[in-house]
């Protein structure tokens, strides 16, 4: 027999417990890393995320989980929905709260269904999505959102009624380069011009960028790259100060042997960062900030950098964050990113099922146009 529980987060399960589910997966879903958000008070009631794990176990072992969060809003998701909350509301069907699986204010696909080593996937994935479609149900929420899950972990799903969101994302990917100069002949001439002359004014403005990992980064730079991250967000209309210095203090003290943080210092000052994770053969882009002004620091800080450091340590996958078009153009290609999405209300599930079908196939054009116009020259026309 299973049972099948919430816990009030993930800090209050035991670490080794809930990070043997995540195994190599995310380093997102560690309980590092999510345990920090919520004892920093970066989750909870107050920011409209308040963890409620879905735990199952057999006896006292624990064999599945999710990630679970109920959402009183539709902030620092990504995969936003904001459109489906208005027309709920025009419908007169209460929209909030609702269900998400997922890592708070992270667009970063991971696995959402978590099970044990050694128990089988095929048979668990379908238990827990039959256990949080019961508990939206049973609870009357409006429905249950699996944000930026692999796209296999959809494949259970494509006859129930959970529904299929496909969104776009751009990735750089590691065709085997030597060095940067090697990744730089594959872009036509006029683009790897510009690249070497963004990269030529950090030279030219005396400003030195530096790659540092795991016990590298000193203690001392936890305060600057709050200070970075916090003034990038404040500085854009749209932006949520989601983290605290609690969440970096707490990051580094558990959390360092993930971090890669890319630090650019001008008269030995830190004037700008990016606050990077990295697991395995992967590097995830996340908070960058910049506390003074130069032309093209942004792009050097992160994606230059960062870029030739997964070049350097063999690293095959460097994956940015959500938006922004300019990275298609250094060299970041087009990759899909997956959701899921139960809708309780029969009505509402109609209308954005029409909805999806046509987002799907708008976002699989865009995909396959995007890689087709790619600024990265084909191998075979290389000379």
């Amino acid at each position: 027999m299973h049972g099948v529980e919430l816990a009030e987060g993930v800090a209050e399960i035991a670490r080794d417990e809930w990070n043997a589910l995540v195994g190599d997966a995310s380093p997102f879903l560690e309980w590092e890393w999510l345990a920090s958000l919520e004892e920093a008070g970066a989750v909870g009631a107050e920011s409209g995320w308040q963890p409620r794990p879905l735990l199952i176990r057999e006896g006292p072992r624990l064999v599945a989980a999710c990630p679970l969060y109920l959402k009183g809003n539709s902030e620092g998701e990504f995969v936003f929905d904001w459109g489906w909350a208005d027309a709920a509301e025009r419908a007169g069907i209460r929209y909030y709260p609702k269900l998400l699986v997922g890592v708070p204010f992270t667009p970063v696909t991971g696995s959402r269904f978590l099970v044990a080593p050694g128990e089988d996937r095929e048979v668990w994935i379908p238990r827990l999505g039959e256990a949080l479609r019961e508990l939206c149900v049973g609870n009357q929420l409006s429905g249950v959102h699996i944000n930026f899950c692999p796209e296999e972990e959809t494949h259970p799903f494509a006859n129930s009624d959970y529904q299929i969101r496909v969104g776009l994302q751009y990735h750089w990917l590691n065709h085997g380069y030597g060095d940067f100069e090697d990744y730089l002949a594959r872009f036509r001439s006029k683009r790897r011009n510009q690249i070497r002359r963004e990269r030529r004014a950090m030279h030219e403005n005396g400003i030195e960028i530096e790659v540092l990992t795991g016990d590298a980064i000193g203690d001392e730079l936890f305060e600057p790259m709050f200070h970075c991250y916090r003034a990038t967000v404040d500085a854009h209309y749209y932006g949520r100060r989601y983290l605290n210095p609690k969440v970096f203090a707490l990051l580094r003290e558990r959390f360092k042997h993930r971090l890669c943080f890319t630090v650019a210092r001008q008269n030995g000052e830190v004037i700008a960062g990016t606050t990077n994770v990295q697991k395995g053969d992967a590097l995830y882009g996340r908070y960058w900030g910049a506390l003074r002004n130069a032309r093209y620091l942004h792009f050097n800080v992160c994606y230059y950098a960062a870029i030739e450091h997964c070049i350097r340590h063999g690293i095959q996958r460097f994956e940015p964050g959500a938006g922004g078009d300019y990275k298609w153009l250094r060299g970041f290609d087009a990759q899909p990113t997956y959701s899921l999405h139960f809708l309780s209300e029969p009505r509402l599930a109609e209308a954005i099922g029409h909805f999806l079908e046509r987002e799907r196939a708008e976002a699989r054009r865009a995909i396959d146009e995007l890689r087709e116009h790619s600024v990265l020259k084909k191998p075979a026309d290389i000379p």
